[in-house]
């Protein structure tokens, strides 16, 4: 945006100082002579002689050393407004010197603006901190934005050879060809699908409804029933109500990412998933549990990052496309909840998730918010 020039901070400042001071040094010479000129008048009643009138002994006695003065409180506030404003705006410098270089992409610089807390220090306290999770954003975005190129590529480049081949061979068995390239394909589409459904979530595009987790996990555990029946996986669902606020369709989402997962990285057999609903003072909980094989803290640490598996994952025919957790936090922290991953001393993971707690919409009233 063009602005025209104008006065400095500081020079407003001191200014608004000097002026201060003059209107300050005004108003008790305006007293002074106010007191002096009742004097005047009193001393005159009482020697009941007219000698000179008070105004002419006023402006001949009192007007000299009133305008020195006032000169002085001239001279004195300027030069005492600039050193104050000077001094206070200095923070302002530091500020602007990390907004500049943020600017131009340096967002590793930190003011860390030192002394004791004030609404300047609060000022680069907060500019610190936006810094750190822009950073943090960005670098994560970058990250996720290279592991979804080469996720993307992966499926195109076998598509490619595939084609190759056949072009090379015109005797070769297109059926079979056909079925790898419809694999290939599906899994690039869903790759795709999880990707723009990672996106909406990030960006809280969505309207807020009332939800009731404890339906949303019935209905993800009838949907993937089958599923759990062809891995022999017994499957649970228990609790209570649980009233909150969000996307059903993304909360939906995110209920049958965890029971799916927790499906498919079971126990080869006699599996069991637990899904469980519950209701806290500010906060109600949903907590997907399963068996399976022993996992460290560490590796439990690193599955919600986007295209990270365990060793398990990646040589199952369930891989999946490395978003499933991804999608779970994202969207978890889209409904300003927390989600946490924790190893089972006996195998398996249990993974809750944590959202603001809600009325009903019989009390609240239904509907978007």
């Amino acid at each position: 945006m063009d602005r025209r020039s104008g006065l400095s901070v500081r020079l407003k400042l001191t200014l608004s100082y000097a002026g201060f001071l003059m209107l300050a040094g005004v108003l008790l010479l305006g007293a002074a002579g106010l007191f002096l000129l009742r004097q005047g008048w009193l001393r005159t009643n009482e020697e009941g002689a007219w000698r000179q009138s008070p105004g002419t002994e006023l402006v001949r006695g009192f007007a000299p050393t009133a305008a020195a003065v006032m000169a002085f409180l001239l001279v004195f506030g300027l030069l005492g407004g600039w050193l104050l404003a000077g001094r206070m705006l200095a923070p302002m410098d530091r500020i602007t010197h990390a907004t500049r270089a943020a600017a131009a992409g340096s967002l590793s610089h930190r003011i860390r603006l030192p002394g004791r807390k004030d609404e300047f220090r609060e000022l680069a306290d907060a500019f610190d901190m936006m810094l750190t999770q822009l950073e943090a954003h960005i670098a994560e975005q970058q990250r996720f934005a290279a592991n979804a190129s080469h996720e993307l590529r992966t499926p195109l480049a076998i598509s490619k050879t595939l084609i190759d081949v056949a072009r090379a061979d015109p005797n070769h068995d297109t059926g079979e060809l056909v079925d790898r390239l419809h694999t290939i394909n599906t899994r690039a589409i869903d790759l795709t699908e999880a990707l723009l459904l990672l996106s909406r979530a990030n960006q809280r595009a969505f309207t807020r409804e009332h939800v009731d987790l404890s339906l949303v996990a019935e209905e993800a555990a009838e949907t993937l029933h089958p599923l759990a029946e062809k891995h022999g996986v017994t499957l649970e669902t228990s609790g209570d109500i649980a009233p909150t606020t969000g996307s059903p369709a993304l909360l939906l989402q995110l209920t049958t990412n965890l029971v799916h997962n927790a499906i498919v990285h079971n126990l080869p057999e006699r599996g069991t998933v637990r899904v469980n609903t519950s209701v806290r003072p500010d906060t109600v909980v949903l907590t997907v549990e399963n068996t399976g094989e022993q996992l460290t803290p560490h590796l439990v640490s690193t599955l919600t990052e986007p295209f990270q598996r365990g060793t398990e994952r990646l040589h199952t025919d369930h891989a999946g496309v490395g978003l499933g957790l991804a999608i779970v936090k994202t969207i978890t922290q889209a409904h300003d909840g927390t989600l946490t991953l924790t190893p089972r001393p006996a195998g398996g993971i249990r993974i809750t998730v944590e959202l603001p707690a809600t009325s009903s919409p019989s009390d609240a009233g239904s509907g978007p918010l």
